[in-house]
């Protein structure tokens, strides 16, 4: 017997020219110069900063030109150099929800002078009847395809 999830987890893989420490330097305390400035909750204000506060329990959330902040979830682990896990805590409107919570797992694997990159977000069956709609922008090009896509051209950028 299979055990299938529905929906299944966004996964992406990508191979950037870094070592595995650079590589989640620029994931973790640089978000802000990659993640996509449209790409942000309290839309007043243009983006200034996306923010992953460094250990366990920690916040992650934006921070705009205006000095608003908005939470987007929180820090599940923290192992530098080679994992972070971080709750997402946004629901299918985009709005923060404290009750919610999907999983953003990225997983920095050393492979030489490269580093593979491994990202996962998972338990979307949390969005209940409209999980597979949000799966689907999940994983569009306009979602974590062209967010991981902007990562990776940062990481190469800052080598």
């Amino acid at each position: 017997m299979s055990l299938r999830i529905t929906p299944a987890p966004v996964r992406k893989t990508i191979t950037v020219k870094a070592s595995q420490s650079r590589a989640f330097d620029v994931f973790t305390a640089g978000m802000g110069r990659w993640w996509r400035k449209d790409h942000h909750l309290l839309t007043q204000s243009p983006l200034k900063d996306v923010v992953i506060e460094p250990r366990a329990g920690g916040r992650w959330y934006e921070q705009n030109e205006d000095g608003s902040e908005c939470d987007w979830g929180k820090v599940l682990a923290w192992e530098p150099p080679g994992r972070v896990v971080l709750a997402w805590q946004l629901n299918a409107e985009w709005k923060y929800d404290p009750d919610l919570v999907t999983e953003v797992e990225v997983q920095f694997i050393a492979e030489g002078s490269m580093t593979r990159v491994e990202f996962e977000h998972r338990n979307l069956e949390r969005f209940g009847a409209r999980a597979d709609e949000i799966r689907a922008i999940l994983d569009s090009m306009n979602g974590w395809g062209a967010t991981v896509t902007g990562y990776a051209a940062e990481v190469e950028r800052a080598a």
